[in-house]
């Protein structure tokens, strides 16, 4: 694989990154596998070259970085071979300060997460989402704290409006000099509106993008019809992509899709990924993967070079949409 920097950073990354939400406790979503299960795409993911892996306290709360650390420390023999991330934010139980992003929390997560990751830092500390009720202020500074404390090497941020993102680095920039390097977010050939202003930001502030959902949970694969949203338990269940994707557009999209991957003799996956990976900013889109075999397909998409005619035959049906947090 080709090494990337994280967006300004020295920081060198695989890229693609293996999202870890997929392991951990199947009590927490039934689609999830357990560290046994997890173990041979993991070892996949290592052999294929991956050096990025990214997970979050909230991924069956607290169990995927359990497994994480664990398969990392099996697979790498140093720590210094691989970069991993971790997040912060969402609700880790129902008392009123497991969740947000103030002071008290990030300091206790983070502590936590190493913990539960048995690594004495993290490379990349990034907040979830936005939190409406603490000040930015008391966020960023808390989070220069974790990283002058040496527990985290960077911070990123995930989803939120990009006056929110450009508000926290300014605060960053007049105070603690810590900013965010990179950006988590939605983004793929059916949901393009970070195009608007985040991505264009990001470009401009040398923030690395590595998005979320770059196969728009699965749709991108080429294996449903409107009737028939999926065959596994999570694409029948997953009422977010339900409510957000299998407008009429989005067929448009994916039926481009499926022509240039006949065209080129490659899957409908690896077509989607070869346009993400070839976007602007674009650092290390974060895939999931829960069968052998699926990384090694999707890591093929990294050696295709589509045409910029291929490009806006892909781009060219693509409809508007109310961005994702609004729904």
């Amino acid at each position: 694989m080709r090494i990337r920097r994280l967006g300004r950073t020295g920081v060198k990354v695989s890229p693609l990154c293996l999202g870890m939400m997929s392991y951990g406790s199947p009590q927490w979503r039934d689609w999830i596998l357990d560290i046994d299960a997890g173990w041979p795409i993991v070892r996949e993911a290592v052999e294929l070259g991956f050096n990025f892996f990214d997970t979050a306290n909230i991924y069956s709360l607290g169990e995927s970085e359990r497994v994480c650390g664990r398969l990392l420390k099996e697979f790498f023999s140093s720590r210094h071979e691989y970069v991993l991330a971790t997040k912060v934010g969402l609700k880790m139980g129902d008392k009123p300060n497991q969740r947000g992003l103030s002071r008290k929390h990030i300091l206790e997560s983070i502590d936590a997460s190493l913990q539960r990751l048995q690594v004495d830092y993290v490379d990349l500390f990034q907040i979830h989402r936005w939190d409406r009720e603490t000040p930015i202020e008391e966020t960023m500074e808390a989070l220069a704290e974790v990283v002058r404390s040496g527990k985290a090497l960077y911070i990123g941020a995930s989803s939120m409006w990009t006056w929110q993102f450009a508000r926290a680095q300014h605060w960053a920039d007049s105070s603690s000099g810590v900013r965010f390097v990179s950006m988590q977010n939605h983004y793929n050939l059916i949901s393009r509106e970070e195009e608007r202003e985040m991505i264009p930001y990001c470009l401009d502030q040398g923030i690395g993008l590595i998005p979320w959902s770059p196969l728009a949970r699965g749709f991108l694969a080429g294996n449903r019809t409107a009737d028939r949203r999926g065959d596994t338990s999570r694409s029948t269940s997953d009422t977010i992509a339900h409510g957000y994707y299998y407008s009429a557009a989005d067929w448009e999209v994916l039926k481009q899709v499926e022509a240039i991957a006949s065209e080129l003799g490659k899957s409908p996956v690896q077509v989607s990924l070869a346009w993400l990976v070839q976007k602007p900013g674009v650092t290390s889109p974060i895939i999931g993967a829960t069968k052998p075999g699926q990384l090694t397909e999707l890591a093929a998409a990294l050696e295709i070079e589509l045409s910029e005619k291929q490009i806006s035959r892909l781009e060219a049906p693509y409809c508007p949409k109310l961005p994702l947090e609004l729904r």
